[in-house]
C-alpha cells in the first residue's frame, strides 16, 4: 500500500512538472525569439569569387544588418559543393550554422550516389530558395567562332580539340556542356576545376576554350570584352541580356538549363528558426541594392518557403536523374 501511494506521490509530481511546460510551438517560437544568439557561419561550398560566394555574402551581410550578429562567410570548396554541405549537415542544428547550397546538388545525388556522406533530402533542412538564374555560354575572344553555329562546326570538324570548363565534375556547369554535347551532336574535352571563376579566369587566359557560367560571374568579362558570350541556357531571353538568343534559338533545339542558389540548415533545426530565415531573406530579396545585384547575374530572385524549396529540390533530383542515366553521364 506504502509502495502504492509513492508511486501515486512521483505521478503526480512528474505531470504537475509536465503541465508547467510550455507546449512545443511556444518552446519553438521561444527559441526563435532569441535567435541569433551568437555568430552564424554561413558554409559557402565553393571557391571564393563565384556565383554562389557572391550571393552568399550579400545575404550574409544584409542578415547581420538585419539582426545585429555577425555572419560570417565561410568559403569550404570540394567535391563540387559535397564538402561544404556535410559540414552544414553535421553541425548543430540551432540555426547557428548555414549553408548556400546550388542546382549542383541536385545533381550530385545521382553522379555521386553512396559516395556521399549525408542525404541532401534527409540531412538537410531547406529554408528557401534564392534565386533562379541562366548560365551563359562564354569563350575566349581568340576563338575564331563568332556565334554558335560556328562553334559547333569547328567542334564537329575536329572532334575531342575543343575543351570546355566547369565549376567541377558533376556540377550545372558540367552538366550544361555534356547536354551541350549530346544535343549539338559534338565531342568536347571536359576540364574540371574547383569552383567557376577559376574556370573563367582561364577562358580569358585563353587556357580553356569555352564555359557554361553564370551572368553574375561572367558579366564583368563580358562587358569588358575578355570573354564572347554566344547564348543564355534558359528556355526563353534572359531580361537582363535580351541581345543574347537562347542555346535552342541559336542551333540546340530542345536545350535548357536553369541553375539556382538556396539556404539549407541543418536537419532538426527548429521550425520557427527555419521560418524566421526565410521571411527575413524574403524580405531582403525585395531590396532595391541587392534586385541590382542579382540583376547582374540575370537572376530572379525568389524566396520561396521552406515547403516550396524543398518540393523543387526534389524535383530537381528526379529531373537530373533521368537525363544523366539517359545520357550515360559519369562523374562526382
Amino acid at each position: 500500500m506504502e509502495l502504492k501511494r509513492r508511486r501515486l506521490t512521483q505521478w503526480g509530481a512528474a505531470l504537475a512538472a509536465g503541465s508547467a511546460l510550455p507546449p512545443l510551438w511556444a518552446q519553438s517560437a521561444n527559441a526563435a525569439g532569441g535567435y541569433p544568439s551568437k555568430t552564424v557561419r554561413l558554409i559557402i561550398p565553393f571557391a571564393p569569387g563565384g556565383g554562389t560566394d557572391i550571393v552568399g555574402r550579400v545575404i550574409a551581410a544584409k542578415l547581420q544588418e538585419s539582426w545585429g550578429q555577425t555572419f560570417v562567410a565561410d568559403n569550404k570548396g570540394g567535391g563540387n559543393g559535397t564538402i561544404g554541405l556535410d559540414a552544414c549537415a553535421k553541425s548543430a542544428p540551432d540555426g547557428h550554422t548555414l549553408a548556400m547550397v546550388t542546382g549542383s546538388a541536385s545533381v550530385n545525388v545521382t553522379l555521386q550516389g553512396n559516395k556521399q556522406p549525408y542525404d541532401l533530402l534527409k540531412d538537410l533542412a531547406p529554408v528557401s530558395q534564392i534565386t533562379s538564374q541562366p548560365y551563359a555560354l562564354v569563350v575566349n575572344p581568340k576563338l575564331p567562332a563568332k556565334n554558335l553555329a560556328e562553334l559547333i562546326a569547328m567542334a564537329k570538324a575536329k572532334p575531342g580539340t575543343l575543351n570546355y570548363g566547369s565549376s567541377g565534375p558533376g556540377g550545372l556547369s558540367h552538366l550544361a556542356g555534356e547536354l551541350f554535347c549530346m544535343l549539338a551532336g559534338i565531342k568536347m574535352t571536359h576540364v574540371p576545376y574547383k569552383g567557376g571563376n577559376p574556370a573563367l579566369n582561364d577562358v580569358v587566359a585563353g587556357n580553356i576554350d569555352m564555359l557554361f557560367s553564370t551572368r553574375l560571374q561572367a558579366h564583368p568579362f563580358i562587358v569588358s570584352n575578355r570573354v564572347k558570350a554566344f547564348a543564355v541556357t534558359t528556355a526563353t531571353r534572359s531580361a537582363s541580356a535580351p541581345e543574347l538568343p537562347t542555346m535552342a534559338e541559336a542551333g540546340v533545339p530542345g536545350y535548357e538549363v536553369a541553375g539556382w542558389y538556396g539556404l539549407l540548415a541543418p536537419a532538426g533545426t527548429p521550425a520557427a528558426i527555419v521560418d524566421k530565415l526565410q521571411q527575413e531573406i524574403a524580405r531582403i530579396l525585395k531590396m532595391p541594392d541587392v534586385k541590382e545585384k542579382l540583376a547582374l547575374d540575370g537572376s530572379d530572385a525568389v524566396g520561396s518557403t521552406p515547403a516550396q524549396f524543398g518540393a523543387h529540390m526534389r524535383g530537381e533530383v528526379d529531373k537530373w536523374r533521368k537525363l544523366i542515366q539517359q545520357a550515360g553521364i559519369t562523374g562526382g
